[in-house]
Protein backbone atom coordinates (compact mmCIF):
# COMPACT_ATOMS: atom_id res chain seq x y z
CA UNK A 1 0.00 0.00 0.00
CA UNK A 2 1.36 3.41 -0.97
CA UNK A 3 1.90 6.00 1.77
CA UNK A 4 -0.96 8.15 0.51
CA UNK A 5 -3.23 5.11 0.71
CA UNK A 6 -2.21 4.14 4.24
CA UNK A 7 -4.97 3.53 6.77
CA UNK A 8 -4.91 6.07 9.64
CA UNK A 9 -3.19 4.47 12.63
CA UNK A 10 -5.65 5.99 15.09
CA UNK A 11 -8.51 4.34 13.22
CA UNK A 12 -6.88 0.91 13.16
CA UNK A 13 -6.48 1.05 16.94
CA UNK A 14 -10.25 0.55 17.06
CA UNK A 15 -10.26 -2.54 14.83
CA UNK A 16 -12.33 -5.25 16.51
CA UNK A 17 -12.07 -8.81 15.25
CA UNK A 18 -14.30 -11.68 16.20
CA UNK A 19 -14.08 -15.32 15.15
CA UNK A 20 -17.40 -16.85 14.17
CA UNK A 21 -16.17 -20.35 13.27
CA UNK A 22 -12.93 -22.11 12.35
CA UNK A 23 -12.49 -25.72 11.19
CA UNK A 24 -10.65 -28.10 8.92
CA UNK A 25 -13.08 -29.62 6.43
CA UNK A 26 -12.97 -32.28 3.78
CA UNK A 27 -15.85 -31.01 1.66
CA UNK A 28 -18.44 -33.34 0.23
CA UNK A 29 -19.25 -33.44 -3.51
CA UNK A 30 -22.50 -31.63 -2.58
CA UNK A 31 -20.60 -28.61 -1.21
CA UNK A 32 -22.47 -25.77 -2.91
CA UNK A 33 -24.23 -22.46 -2.25
CA UNK A 34 -25.25 -19.90 -4.86
CA UNK A 35 -25.92 -16.17 -4.81
CA UNK A 36 -25.84 -15.31 -1.12
CA UNK A 37 -24.48 -12.31 0.79
CA UNK A 38 -22.79 -13.25 4.09
CA UNK A 39 -22.53 -10.85 7.01
CA UNK A 40 -19.01 -12.10 7.79
CA UNK A 41 -15.68 -12.50 5.97
CA UNK A 42 -14.26 -15.88 5.02
CA UNK A 43 -10.74 -17.22 4.67
CA UNK A 44 -10.15 -20.53 2.86
CA UNK A 45 -6.65 -22.03 3.06
CA UNK A 46 -6.77 -24.62 0.29
CA UNK A 47 -4.94 -27.84 1.15
CA UNK A 48 -6.02 -29.88 -1.88
CA UNK A 49 -8.87 -30.78 -4.19
CA UNK A 50 -10.84 -28.74 -6.69
CA UNK A 51 -13.66 -26.23 -6.54
CA UNK A 52 -15.13 -23.01 -7.83
CA UNK A 53 -16.00 -19.71 -6.21
CA UNK A 54 -17.61 -16.54 -7.48
CA UNK A 55 -17.12 -13.16 -5.79
CA UNK A 56 -19.21 -10.25 -7.01
CA UNK A 57 -19.60 -11.77 -10.47
CA UNK A 58 -15.99 -12.88 -10.93
CA UNK A 59 -15.14 -16.58 -10.98
CA UNK A 60 -12.04 -18.23 -9.51
CA UNK A 61 -10.73 -21.76 -9.03
CA UNK A 62 -8.41 -21.67 -5.99
CA UNK A 63 -5.76 -24.38 -5.76
CA UNK A 64 -3.62 -25.88 -3.01
CA UNK A 65 -1.29 -23.32 -1.48
CA UNK A 66 -3.61 -20.38 -2.04
CA UNK A 67 -5.38 -18.32 0.61
CA UNK A 68 -8.80 -17.13 -0.52
CA UNK A 69 -10.62 -14.16 0.98
CA UNK A 70 -14.39 -13.88 0.47
CA UNK A 71 -15.58 -10.53 1.85
CA UNK A 72 -18.63 -9.71 3.92
CA UNK A 73 -21.56 -7.90 2.32
CA UNK A 74 -20.63 -9.04 -1.20
CA UNK A 75 -22.67 -11.45 -3.33
CA UNK A 76 -20.89 -14.77 -3.80
CA UNK A 77 -21.22 -18.45 -4.65
CA UNK A 78 -19.18 -21.63 -4.26
CA UNK A 79 -19.37 -25.21 -5.46
CA UNK A 80 -17.52 -28.48 -5.77
CA UNK A 81 -16.75 -29.26 -9.42
CA UNK A 82 -15.51 -32.85 -9.35
CA UNK A 83 -15.24 -35.95 -7.19
CA UNK A 84 -12.16 -34.34 -5.60
CA UNK A 85 -13.73 -31.52 -3.56
CA UNK A 86 -11.65 -29.19 -1.46
CA UNK A 87 -9.73 -30.06 1.65
CA UNK A 88 -9.29 -26.78 3.46
CA UNK A 89 -8.85 -24.90 6.67
CA UNK A 90 -11.43 -22.15 6.86
CA UNK A 91 -12.79 -19.52 9.15
CA UNK A 92 -15.64 -17.04 9.28
CA UNK A 93 -14.88 -13.77 11.03
CA UNK A 94 -15.82 -10.14 11.40
CA UNK A 95 -13.36 -7.26 11.40
CA UNK A 96 -15.26 -4.17 12.51
CA UNK A 97 -13.85 -0.70 12.07
CA UNK A 98 -16.06 2.19 13.06
CA UNK A 99 -19.18 0.07 12.79
CA UNK A 100 -18.29 -1.14 9.30
CA UNK A 101 -16.01 -3.84 7.96
CA UNK A 102 -12.26 -3.41 7.47
CA UNK A 103 -12.55 -4.72 3.93
CA UNK A 104 -15.07 -2.03 3.02
CA UNK A 105 -12.22 0.43 3.52
CA UNK A 106 -9.61 -1.35 1.45
CA UNK A 107 -9.58 -3.35 -1.75
CA UNK A 108 -7.75 -6.65 -1.38
CA UNK A 109 -7.04 -9.47 -3.84
CA UNK A 110 -9.41 -12.45 -3.63
CA UNK A 111 -6.56 -14.97 -3.93
CA UNK A 112 -3.10 -14.93 -2.41
CA UNK A 113 -0.34 -17.31 -3.46
CA UNK A 114 1.19 -18.21 -0.12
CA UNK A 115 5.00 -18.21 -0.33
CA UNK A 116 6.17 -21.84 -0.03
CA UNK A 117 8.48 -20.99 2.85
CA UNK A 118 5.54 -19.55 4.82
CA UNK A 119 2.87 -22.14 4.05
CA UNK A 120 3.68 -24.34 7.06
CA UNK A 121 3.51 -21.42 9.49
CA UNK A 122 0.19 -20.22 8.06
CA UNK A 123 -1.20 -23.77 8.24
CA UNK A 124 -0.19 -23.92 11.91
CA UNK A 125 -2.07 -20.67 12.56
CA UNK A 126 -5.24 -22.07 10.99
CA UNK A 127 -4.84 -25.33 12.89
CA UNK A 128 -4.45 -23.40 16.14
CA UNK A 129 -7.46 -21.26 15.28
CA UNK A 130 -9.61 -24.38 14.80
CA UNK A 131 -8.35 -25.88 18.08
CA UNK A 132 -9.04 -22.67 19.99
CA UNK A 133 -12.54 -22.44 18.54
CA UNK A 134 -13.23 -25.99 19.75
CA UNK A 135 -11.99 -25.07 23.24
CA UNK A 136 -14.81 -23.79 25.43
CA UNK A 137 -12.50 -22.00 27.88
CA UNK A 138 -12.48 -18.23 28.30
CA UNK A 139 -8.73 -18.02 27.69
CA UNK A 140 -9.29 -19.57 24.27
CA UNK A 141 -11.57 -16.64 23.35
CA UNK A 142 -8.70 -14.24 24.03
CA UNK A 143 -6.10 -16.33 22.24
CA UNK A 144 -8.27 -16.90 19.17
CA UNK A 145 -8.53 -13.13 18.64
CA UNK A 146 -4.74 -12.91 18.71
CA UNK A 147 -4.34 -15.75 16.21
CA UNK A 148 -7.07 -14.33 13.97
CA UNK A 149 -5.26 -10.99 13.93
CA UNK A 150 -2.08 -12.84 12.92
CA UNK A 151 -3.90 -14.46 9.99
CA UNK A 152 -5.40 -11.13 8.89
CA UNK A 153 -2.02 -9.46 9.31
CA UNK A 154 -0.36 -12.18 7.22
CA UNK A 155 -2.93 -11.73 4.45
CA UNK A 156 -2.58 -7.94 4.40
CA UNK A 157 1.23 -8.00 4.58
CA UNK A 158 1.57 -10.49 1.73
CA UNK A 159 -1.06 -8.58 -0.30
CA UNK A 160 0.53 -5.20 0.45
CA UNK A 161 1.55 -4.18 -3.11
CA UNK A 162 -2.06 -4.70 -4.25
CA UNK A 163 -3.80 -2.94 -1.35
CA UNK A 164 -5.70 0.28 -2.03
CA UNK A 165 -8.10 2.44 -0.09
CA UNK A 166 -11.43 1.82 -1.77
CA UNK A 167 -12.06 4.64 -4.22
CA UNK A 168 -14.85 7.05 -3.29
CA UNK A 169 -15.66 5.29 -0.03
CA UNK A 170 -14.73 7.94 2.52
CA UNK A 171 -17.87 10.08 2.32
CA UNK A 172 -20.08 7.05 1.97
CA UNK A 173 -18.53 5.31 4.95
CA UNK A 174 -19.05 8.37 7.14
CA UNK A 175 -22.75 8.39 6.31
CA UNK A 176 -23.00 4.63 6.88
CA UNK A 177 -21.22 5.04 10.21
CA UNK A 178 -23.87 7.55 11.29
CA UNK A 179 -26.61 5.13 10.30
CA UNK A 180 -24.83 2.28 12.08
CA UNK A 181 -24.51 4.30 15.29
CA UNK A 182 -28.19 5.23 15.14
CA UNK A 183 -29.14 1.56 14.76
CA UNK A 184 -26.76 0.30 17.50
CA UNK A 185 -28.28 2.70 20.03
CA UNK A 186 -31.82 1.54 19.25
CA UNK A 187 -31.59 -2.22 18.70
CA UNK A 188 -34.28 -2.92 21.29
CA UNK A 189 -36.72 -0.53 19.59
CA UNK A 190 -39.13 -1.20 16.74
CA UNK A 191 -37.16 0.76 14.15
CA UNK A 192 -38.72 1.29 10.73
CA UNK A 193 -37.42 2.32 7.34
CA UNK A 194 -39.04 5.73 7.88
CA UNK A 195 -37.12 6.16 11.16
CA UNK A 196 -33.82 5.53 9.37
CA UNK A 197 -34.78 7.76 6.46
CA UNK A 198 -35.64 10.69 8.72
CA UNK A 199 -32.36 10.32 10.61
CA UNK A 200 -30.18 10.61 7.48
CA UNK A 201 -32.55 12.93 5.59
CA UNK A 202 -32.99 10.58 2.64
CA UNK A 203 -36.14 9.40 0.92
CA UNK A 204 -36.95 5.78 1.90
CA UNK A 205 -36.69 4.58 -1.70
CA UNK A 206 -33.28 6.21 -2.11
CA UNK A 207 -32.12 4.78 1.22
CA UNK A 208 -33.00 1.28 0.02
CA UNK A 209 -30.98 1.81 -3.18
CA UNK A 210 -28.13 3.29 -1.12
CA UNK A 211 -27.91 0.25 1.14
CA UNK A 212 -28.19 -2.19 -1.75
CA UNK A 213 -25.37 -0.38 -3.55
CA UNK A 214 -22.95 -0.20 -0.63
CA UNK A 215 -23.86 -3.21 1.55
CA UNK A 216 -25.72 -5.45 -0.92
CA UNK A 217 -28.66 -5.74 1.50
CA UNK A 218 -31.73 -3.68 2.32
CA UNK A 219 -31.78 -1.36 5.38
CA UNK A 220 -34.12 -3.68 7.27
CA UNK A 221 -31.97 -6.71 6.44
CA UNK A 222 -28.96 -4.80 7.76
CA UNK A 223 -30.92 -3.90 10.90
CA UNK A 224 -31.78 -7.56 11.48
CA UNK A 225 -28.13 -8.53 11.02
CA UNK A 226 -27.07 -6.01 13.67
CA UNK A 227 -29.72 -7.46 15.97
CA UNK A 228 -28.46 -10.99 15.38
CA UNK A 229 -24.86 -9.89 16.01
CA UNK A 230 -25.93 -8.46 19.37
CA UNK A 231 -27.94 -11.60 20.08
CA UNK A 232 -24.90 -13.78 19.36
CA UNK A 233 -22.86 -11.82 21.91
CA UNK A 234 -25.60 -12.20 24.52
CA UNK A 235 -25.96 -15.93 23.82
CA UNK A 236 -22.20 -16.41 24.19
CA UNK A 237 -22.14 -14.42 27.44
CA UNK A 238 -24.87 -16.55 29.03
CA UNK A 239 -27.08 -15.53 31.93
CA UNK A 240 -30.14 -14.49 29.90
CA UNK A 241 -33.00 -16.56 28.59
CA UNK A 242 -33.62 -16.65 24.86
CA UNK A 243 -36.87 -14.75 25.47
CA UNK A 244 -34.98 -11.96 27.27
CA UNK A 245 -32.32 -11.83 24.56
CA UNK A 246 -35.01 -11.59 21.88
CA UNK A 247 -36.58 -8.63 23.67
CA UNK A 248 -33.22 -6.88 24.08
CA UNK A 249 -32.59 -7.00 20.34
CA UNK A 250 -36.03 -5.81 19.27
CA UNK A 251 -37.99 -9.06 18.87
CA UNK A 252 -41.02 -9.19 21.21
CA UNK A 253 -42.02 -12.47 19.52
CA UNK A 254 -39.51 -15.21 20.42
CA UNK A 255 -40.63 -17.40 17.52
CA UNK A 256 -39.96 -14.60 15.05
CA UNK A 257 -36.54 -14.05 16.64
CA UNK A 258 -35.69 -17.75 16.28
CA UNK A 259 -36.78 -17.73 12.64
CA UNK A 260 -34.64 -14.68 11.78
CA UNK A 261 -31.68 -16.07 13.76
CA UNK A 262 -31.83 -19.43 11.96
CA UNK A 263 -32.00 -17.73 8.57
CA UNK A 264 -28.87 -15.70 9.36
CA UNK A 265 -26.80 -18.30 11.25
CA UNK A 266 -28.15 -21.63 9.90
CA UNK A 267 -29.01 -22.78 13.42
CA UNK A 268 -31.47 -21.90 16.18
CA UNK A 269 -30.47 -19.63 19.11
CA UNK A 270 -30.41 -22.62 21.47
CA UNK A 271 -28.24 -24.62 19.06
CA UNK A 272 -25.86 -21.68 18.69
CA UNK A 273 -25.57 -21.34 22.48
CA UNK A 274 -24.90 -25.08 22.84
CA UNK A 275 -22.26 -24.95 20.10
CA UNK A 276 -20.45 -22.05 21.73
CA UNK A 277 -20.66 -23.68 25.14
CA UNK A 278 -19.34 -27.06 24.10
CA UNK A 279 -17.10 -26.00 21.24
CA UNK A 280 -17.93 -29.40 19.80
CA UNK A 281 -18.62 -30.08 16.17
CA UNK A 282 -17.77 -32.84 13.75
CA UNK A 283 -14.46 -32.20 12.05
CA UNK A 284 -15.85 -33.18 8.66
CA UNK A 285 -18.87 -31.96 6.77
CA UNK A 286 -20.24 -28.93 4.97
CA UNK A 287 -19.85 -25.48 6.44
CA UNK A 288 -22.89 -23.36 7.22
CA UNK A 289 -23.20 -20.15 5.23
Amino acid sequence: MHDNDAMPGAMLQHLQVSLVEAYYTECSPEWRELDYVPSYNKFYLICGGEGWIDIDGRSYAPVAGQLCHMPAHVRQSYSAISDRPYRKYWCHFTAALGGLDLFQWIDVPPLLNVPPDRLDSLTRLFRELAELHADGGWLARIREKAVLLEVIGFFLAESNPQLRITAGKRDEIERLRQIDSFIEERLSEALTLDDLSRHVHLHPNYLVRYFNKHLAVSPLKYLNRKRIQRARALLEAGGLSIKDIAAQVGFPDTNHFSKVFRKEMSCSPSEYRARQTSGARAAHGDEPV
